[in-house]
């Protein structure tokens, strides 16, 4: 029992650690944050204060909107973290790789194709089939996305294959909707489907390809 105790105090410390340097973080870089979470927080907790007094029953009230303004606080907080997430790495080279890696059910491969000028394409694999993600310039990453199409075709066999263009040109996808564009891709691939046909694809690669120059950029998963 004292084990226990002690792994879930360490577990929540770590949470807690993590949530503070997100949020040092996302302040650093959207200097309104601090303003909405507290404004909001304040008017949802006066307005539950208000409305228990009114109704007969202030202590309830402030109970209600304590746990609102907490709540609020809570999803505004995510919303605004992710935002930031994307601003910071929106025009780097991998930034749709990252968007991919912190999509949960996905299994991707980063740069399954590119060009010297840092156009990419990544592959993810997963319930929806197999993505085909293309950031860059958007001729040469339409050539890029039909090619690795072509490319990985009779190994996916009758699997839907989703090609997706990252930016903001007409028939493009910008990296913010990226995850929410994939979430509502229908399923057709079963879990257990999904890994051995990553395995079959992943096998293609007879060599290492080439990953942008530096640090991939990352997003926690949510």
């Amino acid at each position: 029992m004292r084990a226990m105790a002690t792994s879930s105090r360490s577990a929540f410390l770590q949470r807690l650690t993590v949530l503070r340097q997100a949020f040092v973080q996302t302040k650093n870089i959207d200097p309104k944050l601090v303003p909405m979470l507290v404004g909001v927080s304040l008017a949802i907790l006066i307005a539950g204060i208000v409305i228990g007094i009114l109704v007969g029953d202030p202590v309830l009230g402030t109970f209600v909107g304590v746990t609102g303004a907490i709540l609020a606080a809570l999803v505004i907080f995510g919303r605004r973290t992710s935002v930031a997430q994307l601003g910071a790495i929106e025009g780097k080279p991998g930034a749709a790789a990252a968007v991919l890696q912190s999509s949960r059910g996905w299994r991707v491969t980063p740069a399954v194709a590119f060009t010297r000028k840092q156009d990419f394409v990544h592959r993810a694999v997963g319930r929806g089939g197999v993505l085909l993600v293309g950031e860059g310039a958007p001729a040469r990453v339409s050539s890029l996305l039909k090619q690795e199409h072509r490319r990985i075709a009779r190994v996916v066999g009758d699997t839907p294959v989703h090609e997706i263009s990252v930016g903001h040109a007409s028939g493009q996808v910008p990296l913010r909707n990226l995850q929410s564009h994939i979430a509502r891709l229908p399923r057709s691939l079963k879990k257990a489907e999904v890994s051995g046909l990553d395995t079959k694809l992943r096998a293609l690669s007879d060599h290492d390809l080439p990953m942008p120059k530096g640090p991939m950029p990352r997003m926690k998963r949510r």
